[in-house]
């Protein structure tokens, strides 16, 4: 089973930017130091250039979107601890991950889900050493009046289970599907935290986060026709398996907690 949407570091090289081709191997993995999280959109279509400009790629293999201008709200499972970290480089501001025109930052601290033990609790904020301007943020769900509906997901990750890392932005969108639903014994048989997670997906599967799309934001728009964040992409049974959806951090559930967070960080 491929559990987690992460990637090994040990498959970093072949995904650096200069190394990019169509053969690209990410290895999935578990949570740990210096993980790559590893899942990527199945089933989906290139982003155009500004559509999603909070999407964020981690280095060690995960997603994220750009919570402030110096703060990227991802998964505590692509993350090894609190305290000062200098390892990660978070890429924005494109589409292709090749294009002479990214945004590079380096992270210079990480702030990891208290009491996270690899069940529920699934997020994290990785601070960047120097602000990110003139690109969008994206807010997080503050309450549950966007828990439900359709979703949209994007991601660099795997474009079919035990696939290659994409150079490309993709994006896709998948349906709510009820914790009832989720947790009934033709899908996770009672494995989903109702108050922690939310899933989203076809019971037909094909579309779905996969390998290197870990921590990445599941997001829909909100009363304004503004982009709000409901979800972190966490766990699946492989990826887009039918009556296998995937599994997200409920945002909502932890809004206060990543708010508190974020303005002790100074974000």
């Amino acid at each position: 089973m491929v559990k987690w949407r992460i990637l090994l570091s040990s498959a970093l090289a072949a995904l650096t930017v200069a190394a990019w081709g169509a053969t690209a191997a990410a290895a999935p993995s578990g949570p740990g130091d210096g993980a790559v999280v590893s899942p990527s959109v199945v089933g989906g279509t290139r982003a155009a250039q500004g559509e999603f400009p909070f999407m964020v790629r981690l280095s060690m293999g995960c997603g994220g979107a750009l919570y402030s201008p110096t703060l990227v709200l991802t998964a505590a499972h692509c993350v090894s601890r609190t305290g000062a970290n200098s390892s990660i480089t978070a890429t924005l501001g494109v589409v292709d991950l090749n294009s002479t025109s990214k945004i590079t930052r380096k992270s210079n601290y990480v702030y990891r889900a208290p009491g996270y033990t690899g069940s529920g609790k699934d997020w994290a904020l990785i601070r960047l050493a120097s602000p990110v301007t003139g690109v969008a943020t994206l807010p997080i769900a503050t309450t549950t009046a966007y828990d439900s509906g359709t979703f949209t997901i994007a991601g660099w990750g795997a474009n079919r289970e035990g696939g290659a890392q994409q150079r490309y932005l993709l994006k896709a969108t998948v349906p709510f599907v009820s914790d009832a639903t989720c947790n009934s014994s033709s899908m996770y048989g009672g494995e989903i935290i109702a108050t922690d997670e939310i899933c989203a997906g076809y019971t037909a599967g094909g579309v779905d986060t996969c390998q290197g799309d870990s921590g990445g934001p599941m997001f829909r728009r909100d009363a304004s026709n503004a982009w709000i964040q409901v979800g972190i992409v966490s766990w699946g049974d492989g990826c887009a398996r039918p009556n296998k959806p995937g599994v997200y951090t409920q945002v909502s559930y932890f809004a206060s907690a990543i708010r508190s967070a974020a303005t002790s960080l100074g974000g």
